[in-house]
């Protein structure tokens, strides 16, 4: 069993999602459930930090990729951060830094979230 964890806080009405370990085929679904859970009661203005993370496989993406319309049409946006520079490498080799605000520091979506 990997090792992987979801916590949820909340700064400047953003929620935010500090992913820890690996996020795989196996553990997916515990992002797919943290996200359906916000999108449910329209937290849309959501932050994912990767501060944590050490890992990503493309089961992993494609939970971002499945819930990002969603919050889109209701305005609001998935904001990703702190990621490593292999945990990057994945998101750029597949395009999404185009799709998706990437920032370095989790303050810096905070302050995007705010001045939008």
């Amino acid at each position: 069993m990997k090792n992987f964890d979801i916590d949820h806080r909340n700064s400047s009405n953003c929620d935010i999602l500090d992913l820890h370990g690996e996020l795989d085929a196996h553990t997916a679904s515990e992002l797919e459930r943290a996200l359906q859970d916000l999108i449910a009661r329209d937290n849309i203005r959501i932050i994912v930090n990767f501060n944590k993370l050490e890992y990503i496989a493309s089961a992993g993406l494609g939970v971002f990729m499945a819930y990002i319309e969603d919050v889109r049409k209701d305005g609001g946006d998935i904001k990703l951060t702190n990621m490593n520079d292999k945990v990057f490498n994945v998101f750029d080799l597949l395009g999404f830094p185009a799709l998706y605000d990437i920032f370095e520091d989790e303050s810096e979506a905070i302050q995007k979230f705010s001045n939008s």
